[in-house]
């Protein structure tokens, strides 16, 4: 029920791998850094290299201090932790990747509840949250802790702006909230946009970046607050079997996305415009245009169900992700070029 399923060992291998950000394997560089990498035992605050990692993200978010973790959902774990307590409610989007794609993590490891606001794209509006808001009540859960996740994964990648952010921050601290940005692809909006990652991060206590997906590095997070919140979030990683020994080897490949696959992100972004402008073209596609590089793709109207447009291009070396009973998402990386793009439009239009 749990474990992946082996693939299909008679399908051809996969050439053009859209399923996800999460897909992108190490460049030849990025191993090299990590080859190199300076460690030490990383419990003991002995990592030079994870030590310059947390200073640096920490710089970039314009937070205090920072602390290294194996995962983006580990981030938003020990968030949570660092924030809740049993009994409490949090207040998110009702598609977040909380509610939506952490096995309830929330409800089972903080025993926090998540309240999910409806709105397109992600999104939900300062009315929204000021309508959710109970004030303290005995009956009621204690609301805590406001979480935002930037950019919106299935709001199809949609980028908050900063002023509704700021607003629905200022609006959560004067009800006596915290606020979480879950910052799985931070970065795709601050290249997106032009605004500036502290930016975006300030109206925030804690924020997290990953570097497992646009930024291509094959393991680890960092989570960034004050620095008496990351200490408190020491406790719970001890807690959750998220500290590591010589982890520097990891932080090498996060160190290096960040001098050289930042910047590149762009190219994704362009790669995903040019995807959704062919598949608009293809008959029975309703597809959704990207601000970064997610593309998702209604086929209601197609004839053929996500599974089956999934099989058909997987038949072709072309592998794409299944979201819900009627979308298909497609994800634009570092792995994907231009050619391949132009190809998936092309297998699109001859399975149709």
């Amino acid at each position: 029920m749990y474990a992946p399923i082996p693939p299909n060992p008679d399908a051809p291998p996969v050439r053009i791998n859209l399923y996800s950000d999460t897909q992108t394997r190490p460049t030849r560089a990025m191993r090299e850094a990590m080859l190199n990498a300076e460690v030490g035992d990383e419990q003991l605050g002995l990592d030079p290299t994870i030590n310059a990692l947390c200073a640096r993200v920490a710089r970039l978010l314009g937070k205090e201090a920072a602390i290294f973790l194996p995962s983006g959902a580990m981030c938003n774990s020990i968030a949570i932790l660092t924030h809740c307590r049993p009994g409490d409610e949090i207040i998110a989007h009702e598609s977040a990747h909380i509610i939506e794609a952490e096995g309830g993590a929330p409800w089972a490891l903080a025993g926090a509840r998540v309240h999910g606001l409806p709105g397109a794209r992600g999104f939900f509006t300062a009315d929204d949250l000021r309508a959710s808001l109970r004030g303290a009540s005995r009956y009621a859960a204690p609301q805590t802790l406001l979480e935002i996740e930037q950019t919106s994964n299935l709001g199809g990648g949609a980028v908050w702006p900063l002023a509704v952010l700021q607003e629905l921050a200022g609006i959560a601290h004067e009800a006596g909230m915290a606020t979480h940005m879950d910052g799985a692809r931070l970065m795709n909006a601050v290249v997106a946009s032009g605004v500036a990652a502290a930016d975006y991060a300030a109206p925030f206590d804690t924020v997290w970046i990953d570097f497992t997906k646009g930024l291509g590095a094959p393991l680890g997070a960092v989570l960034a607050g004050s620095a008496a919140t990351i200490d408190r979030a020491w406790h719970w990683k001890q807690r959750l079997g998220g500290s590591l020994r010589q982890a520097g080897i990891c932080a090498a490949g996060c160190l290096y996305a960040l001098d050289h696959h930042v910047e590149r992100l762009a190219e994704d972004h362009a790669n995903a415009r040019r995807l959704a402008e062919g598949l608009a073209g293809v008959a029975g596609l309703v597809v959704e245009p990207p601000d970064t590089n997610l593309v998702y793709a209604d086929v209601a109207t197609s004839g053929r169900t996500p599974a089956a447009w999934a099989e058909s291009l997987r038949a072709r070396g072309i592998m794409v992700s299944v979201m819900g009973r009627m979308r298909l998402r497609l994800c634009t990386h570092l792995d994907v070029s231009a050619a391949d793009i132009e190809e998936t439009i092309a297998a699109f239009a001859a399975i149709n």
